[in-house]
């Protein structure tokens, strides 16, 4: 998902993203160093502002879709111009769909277990989640056993004070879903929320 960047990947989970602001939101987030969006299909027009952001800023942000539980959603956001498919769970249909198409996979993973079976299937990079109750020490377990080639980004509860600790485990990245972006919120207060957390993430080549 990141070939050319040096940044750790962070993603804005864009729950509940209108097509009417899908573009104004896209541009607070590059303006802020955040060029990785995945907005949820479990919210109404979610195919409607992949393609937007994908239309208007080719090149410039990598947008996909969350909440990706079919095969067919797979091919829905392929066609809506989405480059990465992540799930809360592993399911290995969508994983192979996903790769079929050419696509990055980011499955849902909790335990070793559902870890190596999202590897074994072809994920790119694993969604540990819900990351809320998860403490360091389950992150640094974790990374004990995968191979260093799947970064883990750690999703749920994420904000200033859980990113220090948990890149300090060896996390590799983060989503980050409300304390950067909840329906309703100004474009003002989205850059300002992203630029607060994008402060904690420092440069680091994967």
């Amino acid at each position: 998902m990141t070939n050319n960047s040096k940044a750790i990947p962070v993603v804005a989970i864009l729950r509940g993203l209108q097509p009417e602001e899908a573009c104004d939101i896209a541009q607070a987030l590059l303006n802020a160093g955040i060029t990785m969006m995945e907005v949820p299909l479990n919210r109404p027009r979610a195919l409607e502002s992949i393609s937007l952001i994908a239309d208007n800023f080719e090149n410039k942000i990598l947008v996909g879709a969350g909440t990706v539980l079919t095969a067919e959603a797979v091919v829905d956001v392929s066609n809506a111009g989405g480059k990465f498919i992540v799930a809360p769970n592993t399911d290995v249909d969508v994983i192979v769909k996903t790769k079929e198409l050419g696509l990055n996979s980011c499955p849902g993973v909790y335990t070793a277990s559902e870890a190596f079976i999202a590897i074994k299937h072809g994920a790119d990079y694993l969604k540990l989640f819900p990351c809320d109750d998860i403490s360091p020490k389950t992150i640094k377990a974790l990374k004990t056993v995968l191979p260093d080639s799947i970064p883990l980004l750690c999703v749920g509860g994420i904000n200033e004070q859980t990113i220090p600790p948990f890149l300090a485990a060896g996390a590799d990245g983060f989503g980050i879903g409300t304390n950067i972006y909840k329906p309703g919120i100004s474009v003002e207060d989205v850059f300002k929320n992203a630029q607060s957390l994008m402060a904690c993430v420092p440069k680091r080549i994967l």
